[in-house]
């Protein structure tokens, strides 16, 4: 008789896991490799996802998840744990490096609770993991660092180099899904879009058949991620004029003026020698479900798109992107599995970045040096 790779015990093979999920989309996206590796580990697992009820959408149809648990701003740690406690639930993985989360599931009685070694959450898990050695975090320059390094580019050029391919974000979540004998190898991030929510997306929008770019300006993070407005403008029009393409804003609903703005320059100035019908304009920053931009993203050939949340979900959907980065790390957090040659992502140059800011304490060079020429042939590569 052959011998299970795991013996039938809770202890070792979970039948009713917990995956405590992270609460920001492009994070969430990130985790989608982890989840997908645990699918395959624990085949007959019910794996619950508890997630915050802005991300439930995510996980509508996933191949990974049997159940989702949301949970409102509102409710506290010991509400959510007397929840937890009525689904019977033998192992908990959380991904959060909080000490909230290691509480949640410390409270709920789940007896095996698996996630980062912290100095202050250690006595919440049962196993408190190590982080890698050659892990690489994200550590905000000081406004002090910034200027000293613009000053002088050699003291850029005397530190470390790139990170290696394993400090990705999607690293973390495989490395803590070992503990339940995933593999480490990474997958591509996934989120399920149906063809039928596509044909509905493009039928409620009236979005156009024909080539269908998708332009994301905003970022929740702060400034120093977006790309000025003006170059996303005169990009859509040099493109609009090459490609006779239609065009879909995105963003939410704290976008809804940046995308007007966008919006507005593109229906007020036609395109030089295509007729004004063959092309079209639809804002849709503030206006759709999460479900909807999933779909939408997916309408899209090509979706330029700063470093958000919406670029990961584009490249987790199938769309190709082209990605501008200058105060982030696309060896860190790029979209999509790394090296995925679909994408494009452009890197700003100076000796500053990244520098992690929310706002650029100086002239905001990195973005800057991303011109809407090399921009406008990225896309054009991608379509």
């Amino acid at each position: 008789m052959t011998t299970p790779l795991y013996p039938l015990s809770s202890t070792l093979y979970p039948r009713r896991l917990l995956v405590r999920g992270v609460n920001w989309i492009g994070d969430a996206v990130m985790t989608t490799p982890a989840l997908l590796r645990l699918r395959e580990a624990l085949p007959d697992t019910h794996i619950a996802l508890l997630t915050h009820e802005k991300l439930a959408g995510l996980w509508a149809g996933h191949p990974a998840v049997n159940e989702v648990i949301t949970f409102t701003p509102k409710q506290g740690v010991f509400s959510i744990a007397r929840r937890l406690r009525a689904g019977n639930l033998d192992t908990a993985l959380v991904m959060p490096n909080s000490l909230r989360t290691g509480l949640e599931v410390r409270l709920a009685g789940i007896p095996r609770r698996i996630g980062y070694a912290g100095s202050w959450r250690n006595w919440l898990l049962t196993e408190a993991v190590p982080w890698r050695a050659d892990v690489v975090k994200m550590r905000k320059r000081t406004a002090g660092e910034v200027r000293r390094l613009v000053a002088d580019p050699q003291c850029a050029g005397s530190e470390t180099g790139a990170p290696p391919a394993t400090s990705h974000h999607i690293f973390h979540y495989l490395q803590l899904a070992t503990s339940l004998g995933a593999k480490l190898e990474p997958l591509a991030p996934f989120i399920a879009v149906s063809d039928a929510e596509v044909e509905a997306v493009k039928a409620k929008f009236n979005l156009s058949a024909g080539l269908l770019i998708g332009l994301n300006a905003g970022a929740e993070y702060g400034p120093a991620k977006r790309w000025p407005a003006d170059r996303f403008i005169a990009t859509a029009k040099k493109l609009r004029a090459r490609l006779n393409c239609s065009f879909v804003i995105f963003g939410g609903p704290a976008d809804s003026a940046l995308a007007a703005e966008i919006a507005a320059a593109l229906i007020a100035t036609p395109a030089v020698g295509v007729q004004s019908s063959a092309v079209s304009v639809t804002n849709l920053a503030g206006h759709t479900s999460l479900r909807e931009l999933c779909a939408a993203l997916r309408a899209c050939r090509v979706v330029l798109t700063n470093d958000t949340g919406p670029m990961h979900l584009a490249a987790a959907v199938g769309a190709r992107l082209v990605g501008l980065f200058g105060s982030t790390s696309i060896e860190l957090t790029g979209p999509g599995l790394p090296g995925d040659s679909r994408h494009i992502l452009l890197r700003g140059e100076a000796p500053c970045a990244p520098c992690f800011l929310r706002e650029c304490p100086i002239d905001f060079r990195c973005m800057k040096s991303l011109t809407v020429e090399r921009v406008v042939q990225a896309v054009q590569r991608a379509a």
